[in-house]
């Protein structure tokens, strides 16, 4: 079975059941300043999951383009990928544990789908602890199905518990379904997930959200039961067709070609490297060619697509390939995922030239940084041979020095230092590196931890805002400006656009002036649900999905009945396509005021603002 076939198997099942299909949401969420990036299908359903009305109904499906960071160092084994698809279907408080399970069990089971042999599946479910019960609810509907109760094993929080993805929220227990992998074609007698979890593959999950904790640490009943499920595509399709790897699917072994015609040598020789960059320059492409895509930075998500792109640099000069290659492999990319994902062959030029531009960069600061870091270690040499004693660690300082005079990434340290088996002092490297700009590996950490969108009053007032922000900013500046990713707390907004060159003085106080007097009208906000087609014929705004006749919410700051002129005075201010959520009215926002507008990245600026008092 190909990756399009299982995409196309599942959302024809699931639009069988009443589902509508949505397209992917961005790689770069939307006004969620706990994440950096899509890690499941269920991250831009967070507002609909948590009450608000989906323009689509009460059950949606998707494929969703998913980036997890938390995995890149465990990239290049046969199972983790840095960017993945998800398949995912959702109950908005519609249906619930029964039905979820059995539309499981059919789409593995049937023959007109996946047509696996329940004799090779095993489930777990949630044991129950003080918080709540054993899933009972679940653990019927399976042996309803056939599933053995030997087959079906109760696991704890750790193992069959969804959220809350922060301190309070939605959260609940899960049911697994695993393939066997294990020797033989059937597994033995007796066993199951918990005596013998290295046989057993996972390869979908059902979440039930029926619980909300509170601050206090207790668990209410949620007023919203929702389903939230995921099956990844790339591990599915590798055990459908007998791969004990990801890397043998159809959306990455023509990657693999790619490397191995580059390098001369074959992927069974140099698996590890072949893998990195083959994960890595796949989900570079992915994020830089997004409809928000960004350049290779310094900070955020450019920090993680430079990361990413310099890691496979280092393992292609492993490979002996010591000139520019990433561009070739990221060709391939798009061309393998350009049908599924067309944004991709719309930015193809923009990926391209700036991937080109970092590995050229890239690879004088290598040269001169190995070259350091080699006479460094002959320096540990030299000292052992006069003073008998093994030096076993690079200094935090030595580190820095890498870092600061000759641009060499604290992770190349780490990673040389590794191969030499040394260690490198990762508190003193952050100690020294703690006044500088360039976003640690800490910092990254605890942003990758994920939450739920905040919904707090003043994040909801930001978000509005952006909109005002996003028309005054076209008005001012012209109607190449575009968005390109914002970000939300409840103490600022930041707006990334399209746009060549830093505001003038006089540009950001027309900006300001024209947000300030939308506000002072104190416009009304209301949505209206209308296909992508209808929106654009109506000026709307903002990120369209691909889909055809997809329907979607269009916000309208004034009266929708009308569209602006670029008069402040009018009566609509602006139209744009988004989920949500706003305040009722312009009035409640105070005064707006910019406080800084700089740089993202190459063509893309950013403005952070603030609301203050009136």
């Amino acid at each position: 079975m190909t990756t399009k076939e299982l995409r196309q198997k599942y959302l024809e099942f699931f639009e069988k059941k009443g589902h509508s299909i949505i397209s992917s949401a961005s790689l770069i969420p939307e006004n969620d300043p706990t994440v950096l990036f899509t890690t499941a299908g269920m991250h831009p359903l967070v507002p609909y999951l948590m009450g608000e009305k989906h323009p689509e109904g009460k059950r949606v499906t998707s494929v969703q383009k998913c980036i997890r960071t938390g995995d890149i160092d465990e990239v290049g084994d046969n199972s983790h990928l840095t960017f993945f698809e998800m398949l995912g279907n959702w109950s908005l408080g519609d249906y619930f544990k029964k039905e979820a399970i059995e539309w499981s069990y059919e789409f593995l089971t049937s023959k007109d789908y996946l047509g696996i042999d329940p004799k090779k599946l095993a489930v777990t479910v949630f044991e129950g602890d003080e918080d709540a019960p054993l899933d009972t609810e679940a653990k019927q509907a399976w042996l309803d199905l056939g599933i053995s109760e030997d087959k079906i094993s109760a696991l704890p929080k750790k193992d069959n518990w969804w959220g809350p993805a922060g301190q309070t929220g939605p959260c609940g227990p899960d049911s697994e379904m695993f393939y066997w992998v294990g020797e033989g074609e059937f597994p033995p007698e007796g066993s199951n997930v918990a005596i013998d979890e290295d046989n057993w593959m996972e390869i979908w999950n059902d979440v039930f959200m029926q619980y909300n904790k509170n601050i206090d640490g207790s668990f209410t009943a949620s007023e919203q039961k929702n389903v939230d499920t995921g099956m990844g595509v790339e591990r599915v399709v590798a055990l459908l067709n007998g791969y004990k790897e990801v890397y043998k699917v159809d959306t990455l072994w023509p990657i693999v070609e790619v490397v191995e015609n580059l390098s001369g040598k074959k992927y069974e020789e140099e698996t590890l490297s072949m893998r990195v960059i083959v994960d890595h320059l796949r989900a570079a492409t992915m994020i830089m060619g997004d409809n928000l895509g960004l350049a290779p930075s310094n900070v955020d998500q450019g920090y993680v697509v430079r990361k990413l792109i310099r890691r496979s640099i280092r393992h292609g000069k492993k490979l002996g390939i010591d000139t520019n290659f990433c561009g070739e492999v990221a060709s391939k990319a798009i061309e393998v995922l350009g049908s599924e994902y067309t944004e991709l062959e719309k930015n193809k030029d923009f990926v391209l030239r700036e991937i080109k531009k970092e590995e050229e960069q890239f690879r004088k600061t290598l040269e001169s940084g190995i070259k350091e870091f080699e006479k460094l270690l002959k320096g540990f040499q030299m000292a052992f041979e006069k003073t008998n004693r093994k030096i076993t660690e690079i200094s935090g300082k030595q580190a820095f020095k890498l870092y600061d005079t000759y641009g060499f990434p604290y992770e190349m340290t780490e990673e040389l230092a590794h191969e030499h088996d040394l260690t490198v002092d990762k508190a003193g490297f952050d100690s020294a590196f703690e006044k500088h700009q360039e976003l640690s590996r800490k910092g990254a950490e605890q942003k990758f931890k994920g939450g739920m969108a905040d919904t707090g009053e003043m994040s909801v007032k930001y978000h509005t805002t952006t909109h005002l922000l996003h028309v005054a900013l076209k008005r001012v500046l012209g109607d190449h400006v575009a968005q390109k990713g914002s970000n939300i707390t409840a103490d600022r907004l930041r707006f990334d656009f399209t746009h060549g060159e830093k505001m003038t003085p006089e540009e950001r106080t027309e900006v300001e002036t024209l947000v300030n007097a939308a506000i002072a009208r104190d416009y009304p906000i209301s949505f209206t649900e209308m296909t992508v087609e209808e929106a654009k014929a109506q000026g709307a705004i903002g990120l369209f999905g691909d889909k055809y006749g997809e329907k979607v919410k269009v916000y309208t700051v004034g009266d929708p009945a009308g569209m602006a002129e670029g008069n402040p005075e009018s009566d609509t201010f602006s139209k744009e396509i988004c989920g949500g959520p706003h305040v009722e009215s312009t009035g409640v926002l105070g005064k707006f005021r910019i406080k800084k507008e700089e740089s993202s990245s190459a063509g893309i600026r950013r403005v952070k603002g603030v609301l203050e008092d009136l």
